[in-house]
């Protein structure tokens, strides 16, 4: 019997239709740009998002691990695809919004934490606490990063696009220790100093 995990045709369906009755809400809606599903106007003052290639490209760092048959890695990029717009629009556009108009600084911190403990779950699917802890550690910063980058540019589709990258890339990880212990901190480093550039250095 076939799992019904993210490699399975039946989870790429049900977030394929997820995915597109938000996206028809919101257009429906007139929130588009509300939340951020535009694009981004001045590539030059966000350094292009080269940090964020730098961010995705760690699951590639001890070359590529082709483990999946075809069809697998074809059903796992597109239910990454969907996850990638369905968490970003979820955490960054619907609670930040939310959060927002009440308290900017709440808000960020709010989103960042939740979206990092929202990792959590994957102590139930088997996976080690040691590198649960990691994950939800590194979940916290690129959290922190995307909301900045939201906050800052008005667009998700920076944030929407890396989420995706960097879930799909990670079906070719070779896991050792510069995967499980050095990426990590350098995703943190990463993350924490680009988004504190993005605060500090671009005006509104």
């Amino acid at each position: 019997m076939q799992n019904f995990g993210i490699e399975d045709y039946r989870s790429t369906i049900i977030n394929t239709i997820f995915s597109f009755v938000l996206l028809f809400l919101i257009v429906k809606l007139k929130r588009v740009s509300y939340y951020g599903l535009t694009k981004v106007s001045d590539l030059k003052r966000y350094l292009y998002f080269i940090p964020l290639l730098l961010i995705i490209s760690v699951n590639l760092w001890n070359g590529i691990n082709i483990n999946n048959t075809p069809n697998e890695i074809i059903f796992y990029i597109l239910t990454m695809l969907n996850i990638g717009f369905l968490e970003e629009v979820i955490f960054r556009g619907f609670l930040f919004k939310m959060m927002e108009k009440d308290n900017i600084k709440n808000a960020i911190i709010v989103t960042s934490v939740t979206f990092g403990i929202g990792h959590i779950i994957n102590l139930f699917n088997g996976a080690e606490i040691i590198p649960t802890l990691i994950q939800i550690c590194c979940a916290m910063s690129i959290g922190y990063l995307f909301i900045i980058i939201f906050y800052r540019s008005k667009s998700l589709v920076p944030c929407i696009i890396a989420h995706f990258l960097n879930n799909s890339f990670s079906i070719f990880n070779v896991e050792n220790g510069v995967s499980l212990y050095i990426a990590p901190v350098f995703v943190v480093i990463i993350s924490v100093v680009y988004a504190t550039y993005m605060n500090r250095n671009i005006k509104e």
